[in-house]
């Protein structure tokens, strides 16, 4: 199998007035990666943060963590060079948002990124599947995209197993309320990329959940090579 157990910390949960330090502290902790959220007040309600932002970032913490930015805007194909140029490693683009996934995988992937595809709650794997051999990441929504602190949805777990069966060696990420109680799911549904927001940033123990998260997939990536 291709794919392997990581996990991101929302850096959105963190303190915003010591981002940099809060984002060298989630790596310290165990940390894979860095999972950034742009909201742009359009394809959702809320306002978070832009290239300029990335660029700072970037220049603070040095070239290590890798920047998985999760795009929750209406015009993705407008920020692919600037992000890029900004040091964001992973370009994570909304399904909904475009009428051309296929020419934006390819402008990513040009600009030396990496392609994440997500979808929100509502839009089907199926609708995800024409593009899965194209991206590196198929991120499946497990809250509704724009605010944190939502309740994990359950009845995702089903896109994520069917993903898995399909794209065996695809990297499957699910962000939206997961931490210690839903990881299992997770884990048992195939996800081996792992966002999870204020479980890990506001723990008093960043270091012990993140490692709890971790060894739940890599069971869990254990158990389904032995399956096979």
């Amino acid at each position: 199998m291709a794919y392997s157990a990581k996990v991101g910390p929302s850096i959105l949960s963190s303190d915003l007035s010591q981002l940099g330090r809060e984002c060298e502290r989630m790596m310290e902790c165990g940390a894979d990666y860095l999972h950034l959220d742009v909201m742009d007040g359009h394809f959702v309600p809320n306002l978070t943060f832009g290239h300029p932002m990335v660029e700072c970032l970037r220049r603070s913490i040095g070239p290590d963590p890798f920047f998985d930015m999760h795009m929750m805007v209406s015009r993705p194909e407008q920020w692919v060079k600037p992000m890029a140029a900004a040091g964001a490693n992973q370009y994570t683009f909304h399904l909904e948002a475009t009428t051309n996934p296929g020419n934006l995988i390819k402008e990513i992937r040009e600009s030396g990124m990496k392609v994440g595809l997500a979808i929100k709650p509502g839009t089907t794997v199926e609708e995800l599947a024409p593009w899965a051999g194209q991206i590196d990441m198929a991120l499946v929504m497990t809250v509704e995209p724009g605010f944190g602190g939502q309740k994990f949805m359950e009845d995702m777990m089903p896109k994520v197993s069917w993903l898995r069966s399909q794209f065996p060696s695809l990297d499957i990420e699910v962000d939206g309320g997961v931490g210690p109680d839903s990881i299992h799911r997770c884990a048992e549904a195939g996800a081996n990329m792992i966002v999870s927001g204020s479980a890990v940033v506001s723990s008093d123990d960043p270091r012990s959940v993140i490692a709890l998260l971790k060894n739940v997939v890599i069971e869990a990536i254990q158990k389904r090579s032995l399956d096979r």
